[in-house]
């Protein structure tokens, strides 16, 4: 059997960090399918392509040569034209403006059509906004992970402070206020959870709690 989970939510949830976790403790593969955006964005920035010109972004992410690998411990390395882009794709200024490129359908639809062909392997964990709605509607499992807007702001704070970037609490709550609105409200393939995906709210649970939850709830009753 193919075993196929989908792990939704929004930014700062945990997603990567169980998803990853998760594949690890079950042999599978890992797609985090937001890096994928984030390779795109972080070329839209660098060649000064307008975010808000669906047509431009569309030739640019058709332009891309995006290959995603797993690493030694199963992390996803991210290429893009032959380069390395893994750790380039996690700055703040891609941060802030990836939800802007995520949301342009024409960008999606060639995102996806990468990730679908990856779910229909099988043998996988998919974390993104809209795995279980619409990259993986027939997963076996769906998990839909929230947090507090403020846990969640701490979370990501953490890690870009141990990046030696230098942002603030409220500056991260703001930031992530606005990927939230912009993710939610987009008119493709917008962040909701699945109407069958079960709903985990991280706010107060370790790393390893989220992945037990998650471990157990595809093992089945």
């Amino acid at each position: 059997m193919k075993l196929r989970i989908a792990i939704d939510g929004p930014a700062g949830a945990g997603k990567s960090t169980a998803a990853r976790a998760v594949a690890k403790r079950l042999g599978l593969a890992y797609l985090d399918t937001g890096a994928m955006y984030r390779a795109v964005t972080l070329f839209a920035l660098r060649r000064k392509v307008n975010l808000h010109d669906d047509k431009e972004l569309e030739r640019l992410a058709a332009s891309l040569d995006l290959a995603v690998k797993s690493g030694k411990d199963g992390e996803n390395i991210i290429y893009v034209d032959g380069e390395d882009v893994t750790e380039a794709i996690r700055t703040p200024e891609v941060n802030r403006h990836v939800s802007i490129v995520a949301k342009c359908p024409e960008v999606r639809v060639l995102m996806v059509e990468k990730q679908k062909a990856i779910g229909r392997a099988g043998n996988v964990v998919m974390d993104g906004r809209d795995i279980g709605t619409n990259v993986m509607p027939d997963a076996e499992v769906k998990i839909f992970l929230t947090a507090s807007l403020e846990e969640r702001a701490r979370r990501r704070l953490a890690e870009l402070t141990a990046k030696g970037e230098k942002l603030d609490l409220e500056q991260m709550i703001a930031e992530i206020a606005a990927r939230d609105k912009i993710d939610s409200e987009r008119e493709c393939s917008p962040l909701r959870p699945a109407e069958d995906a079960v709903h985990l709210d991280t706010t107060n649970m370790t790393v390893e709690e989220v992945v037990d939850a998650i471990v157990n709830i595809a093992a089945g009753p």
